[in-house]
């Protein structure tokens, strides 16, 4: 598994269009890709401006299919809202430790 922890600061006057764009890559990740176990996306409570994406995806190759689906497009169209570019750290999943956890999701696509 490949997990990401991927941190985004946002301009302000680009929020409302960088909450669309955000929007139709977590949802469509989730419900188009089956090997994408996991996107969700968060605020920081103490700086409304920082955004946070946790991702997680089967391997490389589905992480390569994700940033190849058109949902993903829609979000790169909006990177002229943030300010300066993602920050983005890969992880290995730790718990739960059964693939099958992970594998649930894909399941019910």
């Amino acid at each position: 598994m490949i997990a990401m922890w991927v941190k985004v600061r946002v301009k302000p006057e680009g929020r409302e269009r960088f909450l669309k764009a955000i929007e139709v890559d977590a949802l469509g990740s989730e419900r188009d890709e089956r090997d994408c176990f996991r996107f969700n996306v968060l605020q920081d409570q103490q700086d409304r401006n920082v955004y946070y994406f946790y991702e997680v995806y089967r391997d490389e190759k589905a992480l390569e299919a994700h940033r190849a689906a058109p949902h993903y497009a829609v979000w790169r169209a909006a990177a002229d809202t943030l300010e300066g570019p993602p920050q983005a750290t890969r992880c290995d999943t730790v718990f739960p430790a059964a693939t099958d956890y992970w594998e649930r999701k894909s399941a019910r696509v």
